[in-house]
């Protein structure tokens, strides 16, 4: 570093100005480009019953396409390092803000409708014969 730190700021992010960081960051991105497109088909088959947790699933693949794709773009290009900063901050907090602050209200409101809608179905057949149908003929007597 010959340079200030904020110096590096308005560089460009190519392999000249950023010999140590340009690979490990556009392989990175892939990789994760890559992974969260895969972790996103696996979750939302296993859940695919439960709306909320695919909802979630789906921010958080837009969310990673958009900061990985972008970092990406930055790479090819050359953007300033200052581009490259703030498009990781910024994916990384939306990443935080989706799974920590917008969705757990969500799924603890999931989760009571399931436990109201558990208990009320153990209600309804908890007597043994409430599962058998009353027959509808009427018997004649002979």
């Amino acid at each position: 570093m010959t340079l200030l730190p904020w110096d590096y700021f308005f560089r460009p992010f190519n392999s000249i100005e950023f010999p140590d960081l340009l690979t490990p960051v556009w392989v990175l991105a892939l990789v994760l480009l890559v992974a969260q497109v895969v972790l996103y088909n696996v979750r939302t088959r296993q859940l695919r019953r439960h709306e909320p947790l695919v909802s979630m699933q789906e921010w958080l693949l837009w969310t990673g396409v958009i900061t990985f794709s972008l970092l990406l773009i930055e790479a090819v290009f050359a953007w300033y390092f200052l581009f490259v900063l703030v498009t990781l901050i910024a994916g990384l907090a939306a990443y935080v803000w989706v799974r920590f602050f917008r969705f757990p209200p969500v799924i603890a409101q999931y989760n009571e409708y399931l436990r109201r809608t558990r208990f009320f179905s153990q209600a309804k057949y908890k007597h043994p014969e409430a599962t058998i149908r009353p027959s509808r003929r009427k018997r004649r007597s002979r």
